[in-house]
């Protein structure tokens, strides 16, 4: 009898909204499929907590009177969440019926994100190969025949048996994956964990905020949002009467529509930037697949640090001071 009044209890929670099955998702990321693991090795296991306990732990955390590592992160998680949107998700949880994702267990890995750190995955490595170069270098060459010359080393007459290269964005799950170095100085790093079920970012639902905020990272291992980000570098501009007013100037009157470079005015803000919340915009996951050319580029770091980290902000006005 018990079983059926919780599976009939699920199928009205299904029915009446899509939104708690697609937030239980969410949490699986690291709290496992059936929310067997502890999240980031550092939270109580959910499905051995009692119905109370987990609806009172989602308020605490929303309310910021519950939680200890993890309080942060849950804050982000559930600041946006009604109580009556706590509770179906709460016994969403402990019924048990598992999160609809075959990865999910997989990102409950996330325990090790701590160990993870000061191992970087070098992406030139294999493009910039000597050997490779040498045997890609066409400018020494007497003759060079049509495959060499494109992309794509196959017979360009015919399509017989022709495939693409079928690309694998699968990666370990977040915290248990080695890092890579940036390709160059202050270039935006990839994303070396897997992505799945923090796709895709809106200004409502960012998934990442919740380890890559500055003031979580260092407890979960993972790499801080830069400066940068919570820094607004655009001139402020509005409509008026029918004209373009920028920095309180008529932009095509007062100001030119295109200007000599200036200083990047800097206005450091408390929370991050809107114009910077769409992470995916610049980061990106790395492909399995081989470059289709040798690159003899060396990237200049001015410094191994900036490998792993980020200098922007005190560059951004590097050549035009």
């Amino acid at each position: 009898m018990k079983r059926i009044v919780k599976t009939v209890a699920l199928g009205a929670l299904l029915a009446s909204t899509s939104s708690y099955a697609a937030s239980t998702a969410v949490c699986a990321g690291c709290h496992g499929q059936h929310f067997e693991k502890s999240a980031m090795g550092k939270s109580k296991i959910v499905k051995d907590m009692s119905l109370k306990d987990i609806v009172h732990a989602l308020k605490g955390y929303k309310a910021g009177t519950y939680g200890g590592a993890m309080k942060q992160i849950m804050v982000n998680q559930v600041k946006d969440l009604k109580d009556s949107d706590i509770e179906a998700i709460s016994l969403l949880m402990k019924i048990g019926h598992g999160t609809p994702t075959e990865k999910a267990t997989t990102h409950a890995a996330a325990a090790a994100v701590a160990a993870a750190g000061g191992t970087y995955i070098d992406l030139n490595a294999d493009a910039s190969d000597e050997i490779r170069i040498e045997q890609e270098d066409l400018g020494n060459r007497n003759t060079v025949s049509e495959k060499a010359l494109g992309l794509r080393k196959t017979d360009l007459y015919s399509e017989d048996g022709i495939t693409g290269v079928k690309t694998d964005y699968s990666r370990p799950a977040p915290g248990s994956s080695t890092k890579f170095e940036r390709a160059y100085k202050d270039a935006p790093p990839m994303i070396p964990h897997s992505v799945e079920g923090l796709l895709p970012i809106t200004r409502e639902n960012n998934q990442c905020l919740g380890c890559h905020l500055p003031e979580v990272a260092k407890s979960v291992g993972a790499t801080p949002i830069p400066l940068s980000h919570f820094t607004n570098y655009r001139p402020d501009t509005v409509m008026k009467d029918g004209k373009v007013i920028k920095e309180g100037k008529v932009l095509g009157k007062d100001l030119g529509n295109t200007s000599d470079i200036k200083l990047a005015k800097a206005k450091k803000m408390k929370t991050l930037y809107e114009g910077r919340f769409n992470c995916s915009q610049c980061h990106a996951p790395q492909a399995k697949v081989k470059t289709d050319v040798a690159n003899t580029f060396k990237p200049d770091y001015r410094g191994g640090v900036y490998k792993e980290h980020s200098s922007l902000a005190d560059a951004m006005n590097e050549g035009v001071e």
